[in-house]
This record gives structure tokens, C-alpha cells and sequence, in this order.
């Protein structure tokens, strides 16, 4: 273990996730989580292409895997229940639109919780209440009274992180609302429902809702989207989420009424406005952002989670590879990082704008280069490689570099 001590904000996926690397080239981690434990259920969220090397990197494959979803595929269908496309997770070698590799987020934050938690200091229902650095180091605050040093400072909390209002700017000028809004919970399972998502489109109106299955039998997961040219509704009043979903349902048809009974019950409801992080950079000095407070691609572009992993894995590789130096480190990770978030920002796009309702009066679209949309996709999911960083300090490391 070296002396590099480093703070990490956030103990959802990304940050776990960064403690993992972060611990195994030799710096002593502290993640700091002001939710008092972690938070359980929530999206399903998916791992694709280079992201599963990443995984089996971390050593975590068969756990990951263990924790799965286990869906068989996606039919999608009209409000009378008529299936207009199927989809199979064996589809594009299980990278396709139902992943291989598909798990809640509260699970895989669960997996990477339980692999850290031996070499990781984890201190919940706490967060960081000021900062300041200075060319050495960074004296931090925390809101239950604890001041301590840390080398290197990193914000990998979330889209509304308040680590990068704090040090970089208001919410306002890094996230990019993309006129969705999505929300989702459990119900529970009336439906018949066995390993097969469904998912009922309302062209007409832009909205979806959709039902999928989870690892409980017993329960399913509904989710609903649809457009809203602006959103200010306080991601916090959760009444107040409730009520704009009911109005903006209503008359959808399909299973959607049933599904909106059970609101009130639901245990982990969540609703938020589908949205990106777009910066300039993602560092200042000793602090930097990482996953969604840095670099948001958003739900709708499947990749978040292949993000995270992806990154966290070159992060703290390329951070140990500049001898801990923030200028550099930052530096390297970035100019590998940026065109890989890049792609997926754009894949992220694309898919809300293919919700759109149509405009009666508009002209007909283009066909689309589906040449280019193909090559786009390919650097979405494994557009970077994984150096082996093979000189660098591994804990865990026996014989040689990690496989794939």
C-alpha cells in the first residue's frame, strides 16, 4: 500500500467500482456515500462489449453473472398487446438490445460493495460539506463534523452531483436535458411475466411503458417515459414526481393503468429527467469527476454502466502511471476516455429522437446511413482498449497481465 490517500464521493456503481482500481495500484480509499447504506433495486443496467472484459479484469465475472437479470429477450408491442418485434439477449453476441449481461443497479453496487469492502474505508450517511486544495493536497469537511487530508479528490456522484456544483459550476451549465423524462419501481408480478421484457410504444405521443422482470420472480419492474421540452420538478419531492407521471400517462392504454395502481405502494420509486453531462474537462487540480457527474451519457443510451467500469479501470490505471500526479494522470485518462464517451453521448441522442412523435407536416426523413449508424455503435461498445498496464502495482495480480 502506498501513502496516496484518495477520497472518492459516490457508493452507487461508479465509485465501487473506481475503489476497486483505485485499492489494487496501491492507494488507501475512502468513499464517502450520504445515503446511510446502499441503495437497493433500481434500472436494470447493462454491460456490453469491452465493458465485459473490463469485469472479468476486476475478477468479478461469475458474480456479476450470478446476479444477472436473466432475461431471455424483449417483444414489443401495440396497446392491444400485439407483438410488432422480438428481441433475444443471444442477439449481436449478447450485446444486442437485451445485454448477455443485465442486472439491476442495486445488485451490481451490492457485487462491487462486497468486493471492496475489505480494502475500502466505506463511511455512510455522510458527505462532503467544503473542500479546499492546495498544490499538495485537499482539506475536506465533512457534514457530520470530520475533517481530513486526502491526496486526490473524486466526484462519482451521479448526475446531480454536488461535488461538481461545488468546484466546477452549477447544475445548470454542465446538464444537457434531452426532453425525456423516465421514472421506474417495482410491482408486483400479476402479468405472467417469465424472463420477457415488454415494452409498449405510443408513437403518436412519444411515450413508452414497459415491463421487465427481475432476479424475484415474484416482482417486475414497470417503467414509463415520455417527452417534456423542460423539467423543474425537484428530483427530491417525490410527491410531486408522482403526480407529473399520472398526468402525463394518462390514456396510454396496455398494462399502464394497472402498472400506475400500484404507485403509492411501490418501495423505491424513482423519476428523473433523461439527461447528459457535457464539460470541458472533468478535472481541476487535485479533484476530478468520474462516470455520471463527469460524463452522463444517460439512461437511454445503455451504456452508462459500460462507462463506469470501462473507466474506472483506466482511471486509476492511468493515475498510478503518472505516479499519482493529478495534472497528468487527469490528463491521459481524459484524452483516452473523451471519444469513448463521446460515441455513447451520441447513441444516447439518437434514441431519444427516435421517440419522438412525429410532426404531421414535416418533411419525409432521410433514409438513415445505416454504414455510419453500424461503425457508431462498434465505438460505442468497444470503441477503447484496455492497456495492461503490466509495470504497475496489482494486488491481486499473480502471474503476468490480467485476460480478458
Amino acid at each position: 500500500m502506498s501513502d496516496i490517500r484518495v477520497l472518492v464521493a459516490g457508493a452507487s456503481i461508479a465509485g465501487p467500482a473506481l475503489a476497486h482500481w483505485l485499492h489494487r495500484r496501491g492507494a488507501a480509499v475512502t468513499v464517502v456515500e450520504r445515503s446511510p447504506a446502499l441503495r437497493p433495486g433500481g434500472q436494470a443496467v447493462d454491460a456490453r462489449g469491452v465493458a465485459k472484459d473490463a469485469i472479468a479484469r476486476m475478477g468479478l465475472d461469475a458474480a456479476v453473472r450470478a446476479a444477472r437479470t436473466e432475461t431471455a429477450g424483449a417483444n414489443t408491442v401495440d396497446e392491444d398487446g400485439n407483438v410488432l418485434a422480438t428481441f433475444r439477449a443471444e442477439d449481436d453476441g449478447g450485446d444486442g438490445y437485451i445485454a448477455d449481461i443485465e442486472i439491476l443497479r442495486g445488485d451490481l453496487s451490492r457485487v462491487l460493495y462486497d468486493d471492496t469492502r475489505d480494502g475500502v474505508e466505506y463511511v455512510f450517511g455522510d458527505r462532503i460539506a467544503e473542500l479546499t486544495q492546495d498544490a499538495d493536497g485537499v482539506d475536506v469537511a465533512f457534514a457530520g463534523g470530520d475533517r481530513r487530508r486526502f491526496d486526490l479528490v473524486i466526484g462519482a456522484d451521479g448526475l446531480h452531483s454536488a461535488l461538481r456544483a461545488m468546484v466546477f459550476g452549477p447544475h445548470e451549465q454542465f446538464v444537457r436535458h434531452l426532453g425525456l423524462v423516465l421514472a421506474f419501481y417495482s410491482v408486483p408480478n400479476e402479468y405472467g411475466l417469465d424472463r420477457w421484457l415488454i415494452e409498449c410504444q405510443h408513437k403518436e405521443s412519444g411515450r413508452t411503458a414497459l415491463l421487465r422482470p427481475i432476479q424475484d420472480a415474484t416482482r417486475a419492474m414497470a417503467m414509463f417515459s415520455f417527452p417534456a421540452p423542460t423539467f423543474d420538478v425537484d428530483y427530491r419531492d417525490v410527491e410531486a414526481q408522482k403526480r407529473l407521471l399520472r398526468e402525463r400517462m394518462a390514456g396510454f392504454g396496455w398494462l399502464a393503468p394497472q402498472l400506475l395502481a400500484h404507485l403509492d405502494d411501490a418501495p423505491d420509486f424513482y423519476l428523473d429527467q433523461v439527461a447528459q453531462v457535457v464539460m470541458d474537462r472533468w478535472s481541476n487540480g487535485r479533484v476530478g469527476l468520474f462516470g455520471d457527474a463527469a460524463f452522463s451519457s444517460s439512461p437511454m443510451s445503455g451504456q452508462g454502466t459500460g462507462l463506469a467500469l470501462v473507466g474506472a479501470y483506466l482511471l486509476a490505471g492511468d493515475l498510478a502511471a503518472a505516479g499519482w500526479d493529478p495534472q497528468a494522470g487527469f490528463a491521459a485518462f481524459e484524452a483516452r476516455m473523451r471519444p469513448f464517451v463521446e460515441a455513447n453521448q451520441e447513441i444516447g441522442r439518437m434514441h431519444v429522437q427516435s421517440l419522438d412523435a412525429p410532426d404531421p407536416d414535416a418533411e419525409p426523413a432521410p433514409e438513415p446511413d445505416m454504414e455510419a449508424f453500424t461503425a457508431l455503435i462498434e465505438r460505442a461498445i468497444n470503441g477503447v482498449d484496455l492497456p495492461d498496464y503490466a509495470d504497475l502495482p496489482d494486488s491481486r495480480r499473480t502471474a503476468g497481465p490480467p485476460s480478458s
